[in-house]
């Protein structure tokens, strides 16, 4: 039960709901259990008339009587129970909310590092699967163990009451079915695990294979995702059943047991009712109600087990993330003004995740307003510098500045907010054109949106789509080709007119002469703005204040567009054999 203390803030913050449901709740119980005794009453009347005891007068009289007070009883009862389940089920929704809400705000703040290190399959289903299970416990499992608490400490009274010696024998059975519920919720507890492991598996191999559906058709594999899917089904279904064989025994032992004191109520009670230790049959009867009454309860106190087991183990899975610390962290919760300078002296960084070293002691000053380009082979480090001026990642040697302050005290927020970003691989959601656009700047007007998208020289694809800015997108936006994608995603940074604005070889899906109009577009937008431009073309690069070229991880070339191509070295010689490209 350790794992599901992290639970007790939310009881503590919807405890008076639980307070009123668990009263109601014994209210309920109370008009429940005036069943029995007025059934037995009956019984007793009955019983009466028959030996001449009373008369038709008052055998009529106290039975109307009776049945008055018992529909009455079990209205009242019915009413009670409404108003329990909507109260205390209610409470579980708004904690399942809030636990996801949680959980979602913690993903936020995780570093980039933890995504690649955790499937997204795995994190879906512990944010749904594994919040459904804590429900169950915070709804369910809570309202019927109440429910069956109260019950059994009122039935017990009132069958004290009529008769302690039969109360004993009819209780026998329940210390073995302790000992039964305890071992086998062990058993389940340790199966809920592994089946939740399992789920998070097939979550994430469905989710890599939906989004990759354009590769697997491309290549032909349909038949052998088929079987691993297949596989990885048949391996859930069997942990699936190895929890479901434990779990169907509950209830058939609960039958047993409550089947063995409805026989020891019928066999004692007969006895001891010959014996005239009972003065009155109705009592056998009432004994045999409460019994059958208590069937419900005592069953599921397995059921209940089964789930606090299931949900101890999700909220176990739930924590582990929970726990997880942000290797990024705000150390500084003022805001703080960006003006855009940047700074690397002498900058090294490895990657956590590969142990890869991708910068080796990297320097370069860019002042606010100024353009860096930064060209290279590919995994010579480009990206990363972007990386570390967003500080998805701590550098592990050197100093990264902004404005000649080190970039760790700077406020994070602050620090995001001042940058527009365009990576590589553009990235849109399932929305419209246009809230995909307004995504940097979530107040911008349509005129804002359409200027945008012209700089970026998008707007006359989006105006020939049906539906224009508000055609909705595919997911990833696979509804785009994959220069529209990189167009959309440079609209989306430069509405934002941020301090700063990385460019990750955003252009790489662009024509020649797009790209050349898009820059153009550029340079006038960009002219108050400190900008780094990645690329792997010289036209991308040439009208840059300063240009690096970068090869693992070093800087082996620096200075402008005329310095380098006077200067033997990868930058004279890349604008060569681009040159000759180009004309022919």
């Amino acid at each position: 039960m350790k794992a599901l203390k992290h639970l007790h803030k939310y009881f503590n913050k919807y405890r008076y709901r639980l307070i009123i449901g668990i009263i109601i709740t014994i209210i309920a119980k109370v008009f429940a259990l005036f069943t029995p005794r007025l059934i037995g009453n009956s019984i007793n009347i009955v019983s009466e008339r028959l030996d001449g005891t009373i008369s038709d007068e008052i055998f009529k009289h106290d039975l109307t009587i009776n049945i008055i007070y018992l529909v009455g009883a079990a209205i009242l009862a019915g009413i009670f129970t409404f108003l329990m389940r909507q109260t205390i089920i209610n409470v579980s929704r708004f904690i399942e909310f809030d636990l996801k809400n949680e959980i979602y705000k913690h993903y936020q703040v995780l570093s980039l590092n933890f995504y690649k290190t955790n499937r997204t399959g795995d994190l879906m289903n512990r944010i749904s699967e594994d919040v459904g299970k804590v429900r169950m416990y915070v709804g369910p499992a809570i309202m019927y163990t109440i429910n069956t608490v109260t019950l059994f400490v009122i039935a017990i009274i009132y069958m004290i009451d009529r008769s302690p010696s039969l109360t004993l024998y009819t209780l026998l059975p329940l210390p073995i079915l302790s000992v039964v519920i305890y071992r086998l919720s062990r058993l389940i507890n340790k199966r809920s695990t592994i089946v939740q492991q399992s789920l998070s598996t097939l979550s994430t191999y469905s989710q890599e294979t939906f989004s990759g559906i354009s590769v697997i058709k491309s290549y032909g594999i349909e038949p052998r995702t088929n079987k691993e899917f297949e596989d990885l089904s048949a391996t859930n279904r069997e942990k699936q059943i190895n929890l479901t064989k434990v779990q169907a025994l509950f209830f058939p032992m609960m039958i047993l047991l409550i089947g063995v004191s409805n026989l020891i109520v019928i066999y004692v009670g007969g006895m001891q009712y010959m014996a005239g230790e009972i003065e009155k049959i109705g009592t056998i009867a009432e004994f045999i109600i409460y019994v059958n009454m208590l069937t419900w309860p005592v069953a599921t106190v397995g059921w209940v087990t089964s789930l606090v087991q299931q949900a101890e183990a999700s909220q176990e899975r739930i924590n582990e993330f929970l726990n997880t610390q942000p290797d990024i962290q705000n150390n500084t919760p003022e805001l703080t003004p960006i003006k855009g300078d940047i700074t690397f002296k002498n900058v090294s960084f490895t990657y956590p995740d590969t142990n890869i070293e991708a910068l080796k002691d990297v320097s370069f000053t860019l002042q606010s307003g100024q353009t860096l380009a930064i060209l290279g082979k590919t995994g010579s480090g480009k990206s990363t510098i972007l990386d570390l001026i967003g500080r998805l990642y701590d550098i592990d040697q050197g100093q990264v500045l902004i404005d000649q302050t080190p970039i760790s005290e700077l406020n994070l927020n602050s620090l995001r907010e001042s940058i527009g970003y365009v990576p590589q691989d553009a990235f849109l959601f399932s929305d419209s054109i246009k809230n995909n656009i307004k995504f940097g700047k979530e107040d911008a007007t349509d005129e804002e949106v359409i200027a945008a998208a012209t700089n970026a020289k998008v707007h006359k694809n989006i105006i020939g789509f049906t539906k224009g800015y508000d055609t909705v997108l595919g997911e990833r936006g696979i509804t785009l080709s994959g220069g529209q994608k990189q167009r959309v995603s440079i609209a989306r940074a430069i509405i934002k007119q941020p301090e700063i604005l990385l460019f990750d070889d955003c252009l790489s899906a662009v024509d020649t002469e797009t790209e050349e109009k898009i820059l153009k577009n550029l340079v006038k937008l960009t002219k108050d703005k400190t900008t780094i431009i990645v690329s792997h073309r010289i036209s991308s690069a040439k009208n840059a204040d300063h240009i690096i070229i970068l090869d693992d991880g070093k800087v082996i070339e620096s200075g402008n567009h005329d310095t380098l191509i006077n200067s033997d070295g990868y930058y004279k010689e890349l604008y060569n054999k681009q040159s000759s490209e180009k004309e022919m």
